[in-house]
């Protein structure tokens, strides 16, 4: 007995530094998100040699930017688990993995808002007839407040503008400006970075020169070294900053690389990163094992003190209920709240059970194909690149001022595609009828036949045509032919539940969706951006705390 335990031990000591060996044992320092100080390549030469040709910018923990929330990836079950009562069939429960991203804290502002569109005035200003649409295509609509047989004249005037609103929810976005929003925001923060690290100065906007229309900063032309910004940003501070100890200006100039501790672009959520954020189940688990989904059951009411019973989200309690009775409300609130009146879930988010639904970055179709991807699912897939300038080898083509191209929304105003000064780029592969009912779906695919008109599709949805009339407003032209089904490549997700909703809505699990030109009083939007390197916290998190960064 005594022989047969000591073996045990051997086996379990042995294991136990076999792991040591292969975590980090024997290969110098490697701490995640450390410096390249000991970083050595199979060349033999170690990284930021003065004496050397290659140099690399130093790693640094990723930190969360103001206003979002690292949420640790993992897997859970998307899609309602619960009887679908409305035969929808669009959630069916599956299993599905989530990597490690950042979501807004919030849903965007009013307040928030009006700085980009602010922005937009002062660069692109509206006398200017090659900018005459940017401003007013991004401005919100108003008019979705109205209502037949509703006064809302104050929130049709006053919503967007008035102070006393600056923090709730901006609502008559559609997808489309929703989309141009995460541009704008990607290119301002990076700049707000550039200029606390000495890059850029921060007398940058007392200079008109370098705020009109395609001299505007954005960080395309700063990550790609375009030749417009010599004369903005500090070369010596990012040769500095990137690690580059070498005199040699040739040495420089090729490892010029601006690509280091960036923030991090914006985007939309995916639907599977939105609902798994709503969900927050590690306050819902034991150890790896999640105990149902009673989101709805635990966090739709307080269950003590003096406001006891009292809704913990914004929504709609009933036919002509949006608030409860007055000096004891159910909510307290008849339309949208303060971003923040309600508290946030177990990951430190705010908003993701009522308030405003919310635009996800996905296409719409009812069905989530888990056979073809289980992993950080997304349909919408457009692939581009940039155009190379001809006669300008290196370099990438501009749009220019006179050739901004438009989106039409459905109210008739243009919204821009990409603002001058930004590069150019042409479609590779587009992907958003990937496995929906298109060719390469059915069972003629592989056999010879080709669709590169994109014609057989399963989805006979209407085209939208606009036209201009005699006044020279734009209108949308009725689809005269006969067909099936509304599902195109314009119609995008919305998740979660608002002010205007039922409890019904409110189940992370439920979808729905409008076309991405559209815009409602309902709906609003939060950014999100992808987190790199190591996706999970090196401490277990404990049972209803929330968000850790990995370190």
């Amino acid at each position: 007995m005594k022989i047969g335990k000591f073996i045990l031990l051997f086996t379990v000591v042995s294991s136990f530094s076999f792991l040591l060996t292969s975590c980090g044992g024997g290969g110098g320092k490697s701490k995640l998100g450390g410096g390249t100080k000991n970083t050595q390549s199979l060349s033999g030469w170690k990284a930021n040699d003065k004496n050397g040709w290659f140099f690399s910018s130093k790693r640094k923990n990723e930190k969360s930017w103001v206003g979002m929330v690292f949420v640790e990836g993992g897997t859970f079950t998307m899609g309602l688990v619960k009887d679908d009562v409305m035969h929808d069939w669009n959630n069916t429960p599956t299993r599905m993995q989530v990597r490690s991203f950042f979501i807004g804290e919030t849903e965007v502002t009013n307040y928030e808002y009006r700085e980009y569109v602010t922005w937009l005035k002062y660069v692109y200003s509206p006398s200017d007839e090659n900018y005459k649409d940017i401003y007013y295509g991004a401005l919100p609509d108003t008019l979705v407040w109205k209502n037949k047989l509703s006064r809302n004249d104050v929130y049709s005037e006053d919503y967007f503008r008035a102070p006393q609103f600056d923090n709730y929810p901006v609502v008559g976005v559609s997808w489309l400006q929703a989309q141009r929003y995460c541009d704008w925001l990607t290119d301002r923060a990076n700049e707000r970075e550039l200029m606390n690290r000495g890059i850029i100065s921060r007398n940058f906007y007392n200079d008109p020169a370098n705020n009109v229309g395609s001299n505007s900063f954005n960080v395309e032309k700063y990550k790609y070294n375009d030749p417009s910004l010599e004369n903005i940003v500090n070369q010596d501070k990012v040769a500095k900053q990137s690690g580059i100890g070498n005199k040699n200006e040739r040495v420089v100039a090729v490892n010029k690389s601006a690509q280091g501790n960036l923030v991090q672009k914006f985007r939309l959520p995916t639907e599977a990163e939105w609902e798994y954020a709503a969900l927050a189940e590690a306050d819902n688990r034991q150890y790896n094992l999640v105990e149902g989904k009673d989101v709805m059951i635990n966090r739709m009411r307080e269950k003590k003190g003096r406001n006891r019973g009292q809704f913990l989200d914004n929504f709609k309690y009933g036919q002509g209920d949006y608030s409860g009775i007055g000096g004891w409300g159910n909510d307290g609130n008849a339309i949208t709240s303060d971003v923040r009146a309600y508290r946030s879930n177990p990951y430190g988010i705010y908003g993701m059970y009522g308030n405003v639904a919310e635009w996800t970055q996905d296409v719409y179709r009812p069905l989530i194909d888990t056979d073809f991807n289980d992993f950080n699912y997304y349909r919408g897939n457009v692939y581009q690149r940039f155009i190379n300038e001809e006669g300008s080898p290196g370099q990438f083509k501009k749009v220019e001022d006179d050739n901004i191209q438009y989106d039409t929304l459905t109210d008739g105003r243009r919204i821009y595609k990409s603002l001058s000064g930004k590069f150019e780029t042409e479609v590779v592969e587009d992907s958003r009828n990937f496995r929906d009912g298109d060719l390469q779906s059915s069972l003629e695919a592989g056999n010879g036949k080709t669709d590169s008109a994109g014609t057989y599709n399963f989805y006979n949805s209407p085209i939208r045509n606009w036209v201009v009339d005699k006044k020279g407003r734009v209108i949308l032209q009725k689809d005269a032919k006969q067909r099936t089904s509304q599902i195109s490549n314009d119609l995008r997700v919305i998740k979660g539940g608002s002010w205007n909703d039922t409890a019904y809505w409110l189940d992370p699990g439920q979808r729905r969706y409008m076309n991405e030109a559209e815009s409602a009083v309902w709906v609003g939007f939060r950014v999100a951006q992808d987190h790199k390197g190591k996706e999970s916290s090196s401490v277990k998190t404990k049972r209803g705390t929330n968000n850790r960064m990995p370190r």
